[in-house]
């Protein structure tokens, strides 16, 4: 409904400038790189955990993806070296957290504080306060182009979602996920190894950022230490007014989605009308109190039906 709301002002408002195929792209290219960290956001909300280090592991992926010797081995090895790096940044950083969480018992809000200092500051060092600049020209090419006239970045966000949807839904993976998140001892019962679980949760959690990574160094063609910044609390603000329980139990990706174009199409309307950008940040704070109220009411009606 807000999603709805929010085209129909940006159609009255800017009419043809709004509600033309090309900012449509704009803005599901705005939104490809939150959503795919919001998709791996839910997963680790779903099970009743927080991540606060997403945007700061999707910096610290950026920029060990384009250093000289990652760019020079990608010139000979092919843009595959860059991918696999940004992945493999991100995955171990999220198994890290993972293992944190799950084997050391540190208290998720912590951990992933604690990472999400750590990985911008291993950024800066690596990338010495510079801009790493994207080189290889295969990678570009791939990347930056079109898909039917689509960007490229928006069929990854895509498949992502697609592919969480399935995971979330669809597998044994998914219900232990969901199982964790509303009764971790219960989960435990029934047979469920929730350490192991919730470890591979924030691996997962941190690929999607990596994959992030490359989505960023796809849009802006470089590596930089304050890629990513913030971007964690827009991801959880998504997964919230996207529906999924802040205290774990329940979750759903097709909400995510939706509350990532929420925000994508609140932010794109208010450019569109050049209005102010603090406006624009109580509107989205104004949105994700109702989002949380609404939770509240809906939990309290379920626990007394």
């Amino acid at each position: 409904m807000a999603l709805v709301v929010l085209v129909i002002a940006g159609t009255v408002t800017a009419g043809e400038r709004f509600a033309s195929i090309d900012n449509l792209m704009v803005v599901l290219s705005l939104a490809s790189v939150i959503g795919v960290l919001s998709i791996g956001m839910t997963f680790v909300i779903t099970a009743g955990g927080i991540d606060l280090s997403v945007g700061s592991v999707l910096g610290l992926a950026s920029v060990w993806a384009t250093t000289l010797s990652t760019q020079a081995y990608a010139e000979a090895f092919g843009w595959g070296v860059i991918v696999l790096t940004a992945l493999l940044v991100g995955l171990g950083a999220g198994l890290l957290n993972g293992i944190l969480i799950a084997y050391g018992r540190v208290v998720a809000f912590i951990a992933t504080l604690a990472m999400m200092v750590a990985a911008r500051g291993f950024a800066e060092l690596i990338a010495q306060r510079r801009t790493h600049v994207v080189d290889v020209d295969s990678f570009l090419d791939t990347f930056r182009g079109n898909l039917l006239g689509v960007p490229v970045i928006v069929w990854i966000f895509a498949a992502v979602a697609v592919g969480g949807w399935f995971l979330l839904n669809r597998t044994t993976f998914g219900r232990r996920t969901v199982a964790v998140g509303g009764n971790p001892e219960a989960a435990r019962l029934a047979g469920i190894k929730v350490k192991r679980h919730t470890m591979y949760i924030y691996a997962l959690c941190g690929l999607t950022a990596g994959i992030g990574a490359v989505m960023m160094l796809a849009r802006t063609t470089a590596g930089s230490s304050t890629n990513g910044m913030l971007y964690e609390l827009d991801a959880i603000a998504a997964v919230v007014v996207g529906g999924t329980l802040l205290v774990g139990g329940r979750g759903t990706i097709v909400g995510t989605v939706l509350g990532v174009l929420i925000f994508a199409t609140l932010t794109n309307v208010f450019i569109q009308n050049n209005l102010d950008s603090s406006v624009q940040a109580i509107a989205k704070g104004a949105i994700i109190i109702v989002a949380v109220l609404l939770q509240q009411r809906f939990s309290r009606k379920n626990a007394t039906s």
